[in-house]
């Protein structure tokens, strides 16, 4: 008779090597191969590659990463709070020297910079507690961005040599963004500035090095010196919403003639300059009108609100008073929320396309003629009484009621 008690602790003793193998080690001989063809050291491809470990954390984050969508009013007041504006009031005193100096050579006003440092890490009060190879890794060895991460991992591994950096240095966020600024690692080694003139670069400890990179990169991207990166407006009562388009232009000759005023009601300048109408929490919530340094702004982080935060604490920095219509407190929506909201507008042949869970452009379309046809104010925004007009139901745990 078979012992059934020794075979599965023989099974269990065979099996478990497998469990708990490194999930990465079947991703090492590639990057042995690439980092040789790229003339990588030896230390790199038979000692820090090997090296490497899974993070499982560093996948918890990504994956939760867009299954929901922070509300506006969530965002921007825990990052453009009374304390960050008084913070970052102190801090533009006490570095002006450099400050001044960075905008004389590239272009950027310090409170710009400032507001950037101050959403990336609270001026450095939080930069991250991250193995930055070892998350890189991980994320590189996942199927979900497994191209640009595999070029991030790469970038830190010519840090590694390029700056004579040890593997422990390396700490920051759980995407790989580093130092006082938060870069990535093509960023540090295209951007990067030895601001300080010690002869190194120091993204993590010194605030010269950081603050002089920022600018750079900002210079990079297109910065346009002596304009501003946007501002509040008020829409009139019968803005014609149904044919606003997602970052189209006009200029603010154009708006002024749509009824667009300044936040106080004063009238827009009459000139050309172009801009896009930005209605983060739709028509019962803040407008702006951003310019051509929004953009550059969205080219550091391609999310809406945080471009929005960067320029508005930066006036507050500036000493801009609040803003004049207060983000209203909303909901957030998980992507199952709007799929079903996008089944509902495909199953009325209001919208054309996939069914992905992206708030995007042809889904606020179709929100927009869906509101037309309803009598209500055609704004795109995915407000409450939408969903409850369309029928779906939201239980306390912000999923689709079944």
């Amino acid at each position: 008779m078979y012992n059934w008690k020794s075979l599965l602790v023989c099974t269990a003793l065979i099996i478990a090597p497998a469990l708990h193998a490194n999930p990465l080690s079947e991703c090492y001989p590639d990057w042995q191969q690439k980092a040789r063809s790229l003339g990588l050291s030896k230390d790199i491809t038979d000692s820090v590659i090997p090296g490497l470990e899974h993070l499982p954390r560093v996948l918890e984050l990504d994956r939760r990463q867009p299954e929901f969508s922070v509300s506006f009013s969530s965002y921007f007041n825990t990052r453009v709070s009374e304390q960050r504006i008084e913070r970052g009031r102190v801090l533009i005193e006490e570095h002006r020297s450099l400050l001044n100096r960075l905008t004389q050579d590239y272009g950027v006003p310090a409170q710009y910079l400032i507001a950037f440092w101050g959403l990336e890490t609270n001026y450095g009060g939080y930069k991250g507690n991250m193995s930055t190879l070892n998350a890189l890794a991980t994320l590189a060895c996942d199927p979900r961005r497994k191209d640009f991460f595999t070029t991030q991992l790469f970038d830190a591994f010519s840090l590694l040599e390029e700056h004579k950096l040890e593997p422990s240095v390396m700490v920051g966020s759980w995407a790989g963004a580093v130092g006082h600024t938060q870069f990535m690692p093509g960023n540090y080694r295209r951007f990067a500035v030895d601001g300080d003139g010690d002869g190194k670069i120091d993204l993590w400890n010194s605030i010269p090095d950081a603050l002089t990179s920022a600018a750079n990169f900002l210079q990079s991207l297109g910065w346009q010196t002596g304009e501003r990166w946007g501002r509040e407006v008020r829409l009139p009562e019968n803005f014609p919403y149904l044919e606003l388009v997602e970052q189209r232009k006009r200029s603010l000759r154009e708006w002024q003639k749509l009824g667009l005023t300044t936040a106080q009601g004063n009238k827009l300048p009459a000139e050309d300059m172009q801009a896009s109408l930005v209605l983060p929490a739709g028509h019962t919530g803040p407008a702006f009108l951003v310019y051509r340094n929004f953009n550059v702004i969205m080219g550091w982080n391609r999310s809406e609100f945080y471009a929005l935060s960067v320029g508005r604490l930066a006036d507050r920095i500036n000493g801009a008073g609040r803003l004049a219509v207060v983000p209203p407190e909303q909901p957030r929506l998980s992507i199952a929320q709007i799929q079903a909201l996008q089944e509902k507008l495909k199953g009325l042949e209001l919208m054309d396309g996939e069914i992905d869970g992206i708030l995007g452009p042809a889904t606020r379309q179709a929100i927009r003629a869906f509101q037309q046809q309803q009598g209500i104010i055609p704004d795109g925004f995915p407000h409450p009484s939408l969903f409850k007009a369309l029928n779906i139901s939201l239980d306390t745990s912000g999923e689709p009621a079944q």
